[in-house]
């Protein structure tokens, strides 16, 4: 596992590292699934390229800034990556946001679940929120469930700069 000046974290069978240059390919891959450009935006990655350059302006950024951001969600036992989970800080929000995507052939094993679940806890007791915010589209079942399961309440739409249309807007306290 990469080690930085950034805090790491794990659960029972995730590293959760901060999401750096090297995971271009897995940022790639993952937002340009027809899933991903429907329920999270198009973010035009034409190629691993374009998606460097995105880790770099948004996620780095924010990681210097804030001492979080984006991290990749590294199998223990295998070392494959399988997506991402991270916490945001999103124009017009006032809360720091929760969100994860994975690549297809790794959802249903509930790694969404238990990524979210650890930042939440890293949320509270390393960078010092007391509240968390999310958000999905309309028709994303399945993040939804997600979200609710983690103990999430459905506070109605809201409109998300940078996304197409109201998303579902969600809360949690710490």
């Amino acid at each position: 596992m990469m080690k930085n000046k950034f805090i790491t974290f794990e659960s029972d069978r995730l590293y959760l590292r901060p999401t750096t240059e090297e995971d271009a390919v897995l940022i790639h891959e993952i937002f340009t699934q027809e899933k991903a450009i429907r329920f999270i935006g198009d973010r035009n990655f034409k190629d691993p390229t374009d998606a460097c350059e995105y880790i770099r302006s948004k996620t780095l950024k924010q990681l210097h800034e804030r001492g979080y951001a984006n991290y990749t969600l590294v199998l223990k036992a295998t070392g494959q990556k399988v997506g991402v989970c991270g916490l945001y800080v999103r124009t017009g929000m006032r809360l720091v946001d929760l969100g994860y995507a994975l690549l297809p052939s790794t959802e249903s094993n509930g790694y969404a679940r238990e990524s979210s679940l650890r930042l939440m806890q890293a949320a509270k007791e390393d960078f010092d929120q007391i509240k968390l915010s999310a958000v999905t589209h309309p028709d994303n079942a399945a993040s939804i469930k997600v979200l609710e399961a983690l103990g999430f309440h459905h506070m109605g739409q809201k409109m998300i700069t940078g996304y197409d249309g109201t998303s579902e807007y969600f809360e949690v306290d710490l």
